[in-house]
């Protein structure tokens, strides 16, 4: 559904794509319109200055990489938000004022931007003691998850 959006999005500004190109651009939207359209305008004007007729797949990578997302559609904060919970706080628990502290961010910001996408993805969870890091974050980390936390899990 979001190619889809993408593809009509860029239909109504008038540009062309490669099929592919707007896929990706769809994967990296959180699965959200507003931040495909955000995106895809972003590759629009990336691929005009580039002066490409057709918006390709490697001009959409080199915008997203510019962008700092990465395969996963994870942003530099959602990185900094994970490594803060993982490196600081052993993987948690840990408090959201505590988190919208340290990354200089609103409570709320936090809330309704970061944790919904990163909690569909497998890398956040909620607790009644805070925020935890899953396995899935402290692989993509590259950092080994404390025991205590492992057992937890079983």
């Amino acid at each position: 559904e979001m190619q889809q959006i993408i593809e009509r999005s860029s239909t109504i500004l008038g540009t062309s794509m490669e099929s592919l190109a707007a896929s990706r651009i769809a994967s990296a939207s959180r699965s959200t319109p507003r931040i495909g359209n955000r995106l895809l305008r972003a590759v629009r004007d990336f691929s005009a200055v580039r002066k490409e007729e057709v918006i390709s797949l490697a001009c959409v990578e080199k915008t997203l990489s510019s962008l700092d997302i990465d395969d996963e559609g994870l942003d530099a904060t959602d990185r900094l938000l994970l490594s803060t919970i993982v490196e600081n706080f052993g993987g948690g628990p840990v408090g959201l004022s505590t988190l919208a502290a340290i990354l200089a961010e609103e409570e709320e910001t936090l809330e309704d931007v970061y944790e919904p996408f990163l909690m569909q993805q497998g890398y956040l969870q909620r607790t009644p003691k805070g925020r935890m890091a899953t396995k899935k974050a402290f692989d993509r980390l590259n950092k080994q998850m404390p025991q205590h936390m492992q057992m937890g899990m079983l």
